[in-house]
C-alpha cells in the first residue's frame, strides 16, 4: 500500500503545479515611477528596446526568471497616489479619487473592503503589514486604519528623500531601501514564528525624485556604457541600489524556507518620468519606445514593469495576457480562499488560472476593458485598452485617438479617421463607464459630467 502511495504521488505531485497552499504568504513590491524600460530585464524577448540601454538590474532580472514576467502589464493609475489608492481595494481611480465630489469622496472610500482586510476575513490568522511610502493624501488615512497591523505610519514622498529634498547626492540609505528591507525581512521572520500566514506590501521610495544613492554605487555605474534614452550615473545608482534591495527580500524569503509558500508581486506605480534633472546626453525619449511618461494615459505613463513569482508559477514564463494592479485584490483573494462575494465594485480578476498555466489564457472582470482615467486635479484624459486597440480621450480638445498597439506600440499612428465604427465603439464603452460610476471630465471637477455623446471630434496627435 506504501508503495501504491508514492508510485501515486510521483505521478500527482510534477503535475499538480496548479496547486498552492491554503493559506499562503504574499509580498507585493511596488517600486515608484519605475519604467516599462527602467530595468536591464528585456521584457519583450523579441524587442530590444523594451529595456533600459544603461541601468543594470540582476535582482529584477532573477526575479523573471524565478516567475512570470507580463509584456502588457499596467498600473492602475498613471500616478503614484491614485495607483496606491486602487490596490488597496481594487478599484479604478474613476471611481474614488481626482472626483467631482473631491471634498467628501474620502467617507466612501474608507467604506470600502480592503485587501488586508479581506485576508482577514479569509483567515483570520494573516498578519498583515505596510512598509515605505504610503502616501493617501487629502484625508490622510493612516495604514491602521485601513486594516493593517504593522506599517511606518502615514508617509509620503517627504518621507523618503522626495522631490525637493536636495538631490543627487550620496546617503548612508538611500531612499531608506535598507530600512525598508531589514523592517520587510523581520516582519516575514515574525510571522514565520509564529506559524501564521502574512501580507506585506512593500513601497519603495526609489526611483522618485530626488536622487539619493551609495557613494560606492555610484563609483560603478559611472564606469558603465551609457545609452541612447538613459545616460544618468545617479540615476542608475539609485535604480541598482532598489534592485538590491528587491534582491534582499528575495534572499530572505528563501533563507526563511518560504519560497513553496510565498507568492510575490512586482511592479511599478506608474510609468517613468519624461525628463530628469541633470541627465544629459540622450538623443531617444526616456520611455522609448513608449509614448509619453508619468502624467499620461498614453502607454508609457500607464504601462510598466509587472511579474510574479510562487507556488504553481512556472519560472522564466513570458505572458502577453494584459494584466493591471488592479487584479491583485481579487488574485490574493482566490488564492487566500476568500469564501465570501466580492465587492461588485472589483474592477481587477483573477489571475490565478494565467499564472498557474504558463502565462495562458484570460482574466475575467466586471468589464472586458482596461480603463485609465483621471481629472480635477488633472489634465482630463481617459484611456480604454479592448484587445489589441486603444482609444485616447483628451476631454478639453474633445480629442480622440485610436492605436493599435499590436503594430504600433508608440501610438503614433492615429486610426480614429480610418476606423470610425471601432473608434465609435470604444468611446461608447468609455462614456458608459464614466457615467455609471460618476467620474467627472473637467480640472475644475465641481459641475462636469462626461459627455452623452459618442460622436466627438477627432483631431491628429499635434
Amino acid at each position: 500500500m506504501k508503495l501504491l502511495l508514492l508510485l501515486i504521488l510521483s505521478v500527482i505531485i510534477p503535475l499538480g503545479v496548479h496547486a498552492s497552499p491554503s493559506a499562503p504568504n504574499f509580498v507585493v513590491i511596488l517600486t515608484d515611477d519605475q519604467s516599462w524600460v527602467g530595468t536591464s530585464l528585456q521584457i519583450d524577448p523579441n524587442d530590444e528596446r523594451t529595456r533600459s540601454d544603461y541601468y543594470r538590474t540582476p535582482r529584477i532580472e532573477r526575479l523573471a526568471r524565478e516567475g512570470m514576467r507580463f509584456t502588457h502589464g499596467y498600473a492602475p493609475a498613471p500616478y503614484c497616489c491614485p495607483t496606491r489608492r486602487s490596490l488597496l481595494i481594487g478599484q479604478t481611480p474613476a471611481r474614488h479619487i481626482y472626483q467631482k465630489d473631491q471634498a467628501n469622496w474620502t467617507s466612501n472610500y474608507r467604506k470600502q473592503l480592503t485587501l488586508p482586510q479581506m485576508l482577514k476575513q479569509a483567515n483570520p490568522d494573516y498578519h498583515t503589514a505596510h512598509f515605505g511610502k504610503w502616501d493617501m493624501r487629502y484625508d490622510d488615512v493612516t495604514p491602521a486604519e485601513m486594516g493593517y497591523d504593522v506599517s511606518d505610519g502615514y508617509t509620503d514622498n517627504s518621507t523618503g528623500g522626495g522631490k525637493g529634498a536636495g538631490g543627487p547626492a550620496a546617503a548612508d540609505d538611500p531612499k531608506l531601501i535598507d530600512g525598508i528591507t531589514e523592517r520587510t525581512g523581520r516582519f516575514m521572520e515574525s510571522a514565520q514564528r509564529a506559524g501564521k500566514p502574512f501580507f506585506v506590501q512593500v513601497s519603495h521610495y526609489a526611483v522618485h525624485l530626488d536622487i539619493f544613492y551609495r557613494s560606492e554605487t555610484l563609483a560603478e555605474t559611472q564606469e558603465w556604457k551609457k545609452g541612447k534614452k538613459h545616460t544618468m550615473p545617479e540615476f542608475a545608482a539609485m535604480t541598482s541600489d532598489v534592485d538590491t534591495g528587491i534582491g534582499m527580500i528575495l534572499d530572505r524569503i528563501e533563507s526563511l524556507g518560504l519560497s513553496d509558500t510565498t507568492y510575490v508581486f512586482f511592479l511599478s506605480d506608474n510609468g517613468g518620468r519624461n525628463s530628469m534633472p541633470g541627465q544629459e546626453g540622450e538623443t531617444l525619449s526616456r520611455n522609448s519606445p513608449l509614448r509619453d511618461g508619468k502624467g499620461s494615459v498614453y502607454e508609457g505613463g500607464v504601462r510598466v514593469p509587472f511579474m510574479v513569482k510562487g507556488p504553481g508559477v512556472q519560472p522564466n514564463v513570458i505572458s502577453e495576457v494584459p494584466v493591471t494592479g488592479l487584479d491583485f485584490f481579487p488574485t490574493i483573494a482566490e488564492l487566500a480562499g476568500f469564501k465570501a462575494e466580492l465587492p461588485a465594485a472589483l474592477d481587477g480578476g483573477s489571475l490565478t488560472d494565467v499564472i498557474h498555466h504558463g502565462g495562458k489564457g484570460s482574466v475575467i472582470r466586471s468589464n472586458p476593458f482596461l480603463l485609465f482615467h483621471q481629472a480635477v486635479a488633472r489634465t482630463p484624459e481617459t484611456a480604454l485598452l479592448l484587445g489589441d486597440y486603444k482609444l485616447v480621450k483628451t476631454w478639453n480638445r474633445d480629442r480622440l485617438e485610436l492605436f493599435d498597439l499590436s503594430t504600433d506600440l508608440e501610438e503614433a499612428n492615429d486610426l480614429s479617421k480610418s476606423h470610425p465604427g471601432k473608434t465609435k465603439e470604444l468611446h461608447q464603452l468609455m462614456v458608459d463607464f464614466l457615467n455609471d460610476v460618476g467620474a467627472a471630465t473637467e480640472k475644475t471637477g465641481s459641475k462636469s459630467e462626461v459627455y452623452e455623446t459618442a460622436n466627438p471630434t477627432t483631431a491628429s496627435n499635434s
